[in-house]
């Protein structure tokens, strides 16, 4: 699947290497519950979540506040502030952990979490607990 996903990338122009620019790069999350839209940050830290999709990840509440998932690998936070807060219909990392975030509800400054992106419109249909499907747009 990720050579697929490779080609696609090679034929649509999107090449995620460091240092190159991405902009206005959609993805997609499914859930059970709905779906919904986020713009990426043009990041090294998101350049390197993008490079892992398709993913499917099992979301789990923590704190009241966010939903997070496990990844399979890290993410190339080098370039990236040493913490953040967030905000609700934010997606972060939270390197510590080697975690995907959505936040539904605000989190205050945090040593370890980069903002990945922002979901468009309304984050409750994918801020729930259970499996998450995370892809491109094409």
């Amino acid at each position: 699947m990720r050579k697929i996903l490779a080609v696609f990338m090679l034929f649509t122009g999107l090449n995620l290497a460091a240092g190159e620019k991405m902009q206005n790069l959609k993805i997609i999350l499914k859930s059970p519950n709905g779906e919904a839209t986020a713009i990426l940050d043009d990041t090294a830290a998101a350049r390197s979540f993008a490079a892992q999709l398709p993913l499917t990840l099992n979301l789990e509440d923590y704190g009241g506040h966010e939903k997070v998932a496990k990844l399979p690998k890290p993410l190339d936070i080098r370039a990236a502030p040493s913490g953040s807060d967030g905000k609700k219909g934010e997606i972060s990392y939270f390197a510590p952990w080697n975690n995907f975030v959505i936040y539904y509800g605000y989190q205050p400054y945090y040593e370890g979490i980069v903002r990945l992106g922002v979901i468009e419109g309304d984050v409750s249909s994918v801020a729930k607990d259970g499996q998450i499907k995370i892809e491109l747009v094409k």
